[in-house]
């Protein structure tokens, strides 16, 4: 493989370790632990690796270590930092008996079911230091959910004597890994489950979990755009840029590269579903902030918007509700009829209610709200141009107005969606040190004995070596929630909190950056120089650890 001068300068860097980490470790278990919600349901479900306590790594003497052989899956959306896991874990589990072997199952939990493999040497894990992407193994989107696909994995883990997989990914992925390890436990097969908590979303987290990896290197690599952006904008002084930013459940992308770069608007989908706002009433604080601006000569801006915004108006939201149900349970009756029928079936099944928001919706966004759905029974909002339309309807409510007399200023508008960007950027120097300490404590977690269980670092706005490695039961953090029609065991996602103290500190100031051209400029992520460039954590983290 070819590296630039940037990836080879960036392999010999050496990711920073908490200090519990840095050698033999002793493990500090804590007390019994519930889930979150829906307690009884969850220990039914669970019965083998519920109530399990919390886990600390701390300093310990070195003890003889059986040769075990690990296996690895990427699953789901790429992250900033997911080959230091691999690193991390690598690394590890070779400290602790050269014997030791990884392998990586490729293309995701696919991999595991298609006995699709490679291992990973020294060779291997060399090339991928410090580096962005998950093009090691490569990463898919399979739902491990089915007997089958559990005793088909066995197989090969058998051929391979492997003792534990880590499957690194999101709260669905790390669903699927809590399903594995009860499903493993049950049966008293001997294998091990261990996740990581990765999504550049940011919607996994809670009290053991405070980031997810990949959301640092993101947020930082989507503020550098919209700063240009906003350089940009505040040059020509004639366009209003409206930036759609990844976030499909939660805002909290959206918030993170507002407070970095101070835009003139950020919409917050949880807000605009607390206050039961409709898509008009959005449309029209926003033309408020354009024709505030104009009247003082400000024919220009910056919008930001997250990507899950439509399904958290209210209204839509329960439309896209109904429209999941209905399409989970008639999708065949449905996928063959052309658009037309596709259009009168809907709203012929439909409530009344929500039939009359689906016939009040632009024709094509009501198009792409019954098409094809993610692999989780979920409306592809991705593929809703939640950007042009706001846009749109500000220009013609703008144009309504005109005729009103109540505006008079000129309106041209540019569109972005920052989405893939993201997500494999080289990692920051924070998620590098954060993976990294990740993949070691999954080993750590392994050589324990530990199954069902998710590998956490805290206290992460210290210096890394005051950081807090350990584990946390995968099922502490599951509730039931209702997908593609039932209700399952699932990670409850994390959303931005409107009391919390990032949005307390964005909503204070937002009035004062609606009005002035307030912009700030972040730069690029830098990797060498002062620590309080190089290592400074997201803004809503340190406002969080305050």
């Amino acid at each position: 493989m070819r590296k630039s001068a940037l990836q080879v300068a960036r392999a010999s860097y050496q990711p920073k370790l908490p200090a519990g980490l840095k050698g033999a470790v002793n493990v500090k278990e804590g007390a019994p632990t519930q889930s979150v919600d829906n307690q009884e349901e969850i220990k039914a479900l669970f019965p083998n690796t519920y109530g399990m306590p919390l886990v600390e790594f701390v300093p310990g003497e070195q003890t003889a270590s059986e040769p075990m052989n690990v296996g690895v899956i990427l699953s789901g959306g790429q992250a900033p930092g997911g080959h230091n896991v691999i690193t991390g874990l690598f690394d590890t589990i070779k400290k602790l008996n050269p014997a030791n072997r990884l392998f990586g199952f490729i293309l995701g939990p696919g991999g595991l079911v298609d006995h699709n493999y490679m291992e990973l040497t020294a060779d291997v894990i060399d090339e991928y230091r410090n580096t962005g992407g998950f093009d090691m193994i490569g990463s898919g989107r399979t739902k491990l959910e089915k007997v089958e696909q559990f005793e088909k994995g066995l197989e090969i883990i058998r051929q391979l004597d492997i003792k534990a997989i880590v499957i690194i990914g999101g709260d669905d992925s790390n669903t699927n890994a809590c399903v594995l390890a009860e499903y493993y436990a049950a049966k008293q097969y001997g294998v091990q489950v261990i996740g990581c908590p990765k999504t550049i979303d940011g919607d996994l987290k809670n009290d053991q979990i405070e980031t997810s990896f990949g959301f640092d290197t993101a947020c930082k690599t989507y503020s550098e755009l919209i700063g240009n952006i906003e350089r940009d904008c505040n040059s020509a002084r004639k366009y209003w840029h409206f930036i759609k930013v990844m976030g499909r459940s939660a805002s909290h992308i959206a918030l993170e590269c507002a407070l970095q770069t101070q835009p003139n608007v950020c919409l917050i989908s949880e807000e605009i579903q607390q206050k039961d706002l409709t898509l008009n009433q959005v449309v029209e604080q926003l033309c408020e902030v354009i024709a505030s601006r104009a009247a003082a000569g400000n024919n220009f801006g910056t919008v930001i918007i997250p990507e899950g915004l439509i399904e958290f108006i209210p209204a839509i939201g329960r439309l896209i509700q109904e429209l999941n149900d209905l399409l989970a349970a008639h999708g065949a009756d449905y996928k063959d009829l052309d658009k037309q029928a596709q259009r009168e079936y809907i709203i012929a099944h439909l409530s009344k209610e929500n039939a009359a928001t689906f016939e009040t919706l632009p024709e094509g966004v009501a198009r792409q709200l019954s098409l094809d759905r993610d692999p989780h029974g979920n409306v592809q909002v991705s593929l809703i141009e939640t950007e042009k339309l706001l846009s749109e309807m500000c220009e013609a409510k703008l144009a309504q107005w005109k005729k009103e007399g109540k505006y008079n200023g000129k309106f041209a508008a540019q569109h972005h969606f920052f989405g893939y960007e993201g997500r494999c950027a080289a990692p920051s120097n924070f998620d590098a040190d954060y993976c990294y300490a990740l993949g070691t404590s999954a080993a750590q977690l392994i050589a324990n004995g530990k199954t069902g269980y998710m590998a956490i670092v805290k206290n992460t706005t210290a210096p890394a070596e005051q950081w807090i490695a350990g584990g946390v039961p995968i099922t502490m953090m599951m509730n039931m929630e209702r997908r593609n029609g039932e209700m399952k065991p699932v990670i409850r996602k994390a959303l931005v909190e409107l009391d919390g103290k990032p949005f307390q500190a964005f909503a204070a100031v937002r009035d004062q950056w609606a009005k002035e051209t307030a912009y700030i400029y972040p730069g690029p992520i830098q990797y060498w120089g002062p620590t309080e460039v190089c290592d400074q954590t997201t803004k809503t983290l340190a406002l969080e650890q305050k």
